[in-house]
């Protein structure tokens, strides 16, 4: 199926969620990237899913909007978009009914025209403009499996505060002050509940609260809108996932803006990682391509249009700025919220199954076995479509390495030697203009490291696995200020400043193999590249296939590496990026 095709299936499915209400002192913004305020009012947008029939029970939904009219469809959005809005009693955890909203607020979604039937002037149905319907907010829905991968995810890459993650648009505005993170006994201050000085402790807690990070970000909104839903086309979920799979999501960036111009804008890219990897039950994924801030809630689809899940807020580093595109596969939704919705078409049940009586199965369900078995179920491959094995096998090459046990960048294995190929900046920073993160200059000072040297070990303990002998690091030779190999040729003039600690992580084997490596070359021009040589050459290396042949034009390219979430995650925590 071409993109044109898939196109066509997608949008069908995807909304532009609207949501107005009274805001006198105009605090409902903050944290948003955009907004319209006029006359006392703001109002937020974000996008949304807009679920086939077959995906709900139909019959309960109609129960909880008191509907009798089998004119009624359900939208999945992100929860950030309505919560700002919520009446006092539901922000601050003491009802436990249906979420309302404030007096005076009110949801809409604009859909496409065919959906909307509206009746032109001839009598007969436009199926063309899209159209604003009035929505209700019927349920908000927290997912723990994949809040549980959130808040792993960020507690194992966040070595300091300095070093930690946010969530949210990087156009987001901080200066009026953040939206604090609302959960039980957090209030806002423009209902008087609470003092500036304790709302800003709230906002700083919440933030800085990987717990409360990972279940407000995974919170989604369900919904209830009043349209005709035959005449669409047929909605397929994707059965496995893996990295490097074609995405394309469906969203309206800017939407309040001017939704003539955004409305179902489009983003396509890959899947850079899973979570956790290996496995059917998958709790999250990370996503390469480029959103805009109000995609947030956009539908997501494979190479067939089969559905994949929910794009919601990216997790943003702080000390960078950059950006990770966050994807909820639908099992993990529908999972979270069985008594309505369905894991598949006409109650196909083969998503992830979750222990609803006990959530503490969720975290167990990533830790190894008594006998030290891991219980993933390991997926097969779609027989449908390619696997990306080139991809697969290139994965094995790659390697991290670690200056100092405090920075540390991506590398190739060259050969059965032991030559990697690395960056130059990641030995010289001061040649590129690099700094370390604290936006200090580059140096071997203790308050410079990202994380202590005692979190360094064979195994991640983010998932619970057993504790393994630790490695001790030895420590380089102070190298002479000119450095020559006669035999290789190699001749580099080294400017470092005392004893560099250089290890190097091979992943090609299970457990992982950590080794010490030496500076044999670094390019002096122009090119950011330079040459390690492992000092013990293990068994069974699994070096890159070089092809000399100049790509043509338009060619695929995928850019596999340790990105932004440091050596610490875990093997089975997102550690490579796949980018196309």
């Amino acid at each position: 199926m071409g993109l044109p095709e898939i196109v066509d299936v997608a949008r069908n499915f995807a909304v532009l969620v609207r949501i107005q209400g009274p805001d006198p002192k105009g605090l409902k913004m903050r944290k948003h990237a955009f907004h319209q305020f006029n006359s006392g009012k703001t109002t937020l947008s974000a996008s949304g899913l807009l679920l086939p029939d077959t995906l709900y029970d139909a019959e309960l939904a109609n129960r909880i909007l008191e509907a009798k009219s089998q004119g009624l469809g359900l939208v999945v959005t992100v929860a950030s978009v309505v919560e700002p809005f919520l009446s006092s009693k539901h922000r601050e955890g003491i009802s436990q009914g249906p979420p309302e909203l404030i007096p005076g607020a009110h949801v809409d979604v604009m859909v496409e025209g065919k959906l909307g039937l509206r009746k032109d002037e001839d009598g007969g149905l436009d199926k063309g403009a899209p159209c604003w319907l009035r929505a209700q907010l019927i349920r908000l829905v927290d997912v723990p499996v994949s809040s549980l991968a959130l808040q792993s995810l960020v507690e194992a890459s966040s070595g300091s505060m300095d070093h930690g993650w946010e969530v949210g648009w990087s156009l987001a505005s901080h200066e009026s002050g953040p939206q604090p993170f609302m959960d039980v006994g957090q209030t806002q201050t423009e209902h008087g509940n609470a003092s500036t000085v304790e709302s800003h402790r709230h906002a700083r807690g919440g933030s800085s609260n990987p717990s409360i990070m990972g279940r407000m970000t995974t919170r989604v909104a369900i919904l209830g809108v009043f349209l005709h839903l035959k005449d669409l086309p047929n909605f397929k979920i994707l059965a496995s996932r893996k990295r490097g799979d074609f995405l394309l999501a469906v969203g309206s960036p800017f939407g309040v803006l001017s939704p003539v111009h955004f409305f179902n804008s489009l983003s396509v890219g890959s899947i850079a990682n899973c979570y956790p990897p290996r496995s059917s039950d998958i709790s999250l994924l990370m996503a390469d391509f480029r959103c805009l801030p109000g995609m947030e809630g956009s539908p997501v689809f494979g190479e067939n249009s089969d559905f994949i899940g929910i794009l919601i807020r990216p997790l943003r580093q702080k000390s960078t700025g950059a950006e990770i595109q966050l994807v909820i596969p639908w099992e993990a939704i529908a999972t979270a919220c069985s008594d309505l919705l369905l894991k598949e078409p006409q109650n196909a049940e083969k998503g992830i199954h979750i222990n609803k009586e006990n959530l503490n199965a969720v975290g167990n369900a990533y830790r190894p076995k008594s006998d030290g078995s891991f219980p993933y179920k390991y997926e097969h491959n779609n027989p449908h479509r390619p696997s990306p094995l080139p991809v697969e096998k290139a994965m094995a090459s790659i390697c991290l390495i670690t200056i100092d046990e405090a920075v540390w960048a991506s590398g190739v294995l060259l050969n059965d030697q032991g030559l990697i190929l690395t960056n130059a900046h990641l030995l010289e920073p001061w040649r590129f203009g690099k700094t370390t993160v604290n936006g200090r200059e580059y140096g071997t000072k203790s308050e410079d490291l990202f994380f202590p040297p005692k979190e360094f070990s064979r195994y991640s303990e983010v998932d619970g696995y057993r504790k393994s002998q630790r490695l001790p690091p030895k420590t380089m030779n102070i190298v002479d200020s000119l450095v020559a190999d006669e035999r290789k040729g190699y001749k580099l003039s080294l400017s470092y400043k005392g004893r560099r600690n250089i290890r190097v992580r091979l992943d090609h084997a299970d457990p992982w193999i950590w080794c010490d490596a030496k500076v044999v070359y670094v390019c002096k021009g122009p090119l950011d590249v330079a040459l390690l040589q492992l000092e013990h050459v293990p068994d069974q290396l699994c070096p890159t296939k070089v092809d000399f042949k100049s790509p043509s034009l338009g060619s695929k390219a995928y850019i596999i590496g340790h990105g932004l979430f440091g050596p610490r995650c875990g093997k089975f925590l997102i550690a490579l990026y796949i980018c196309c």
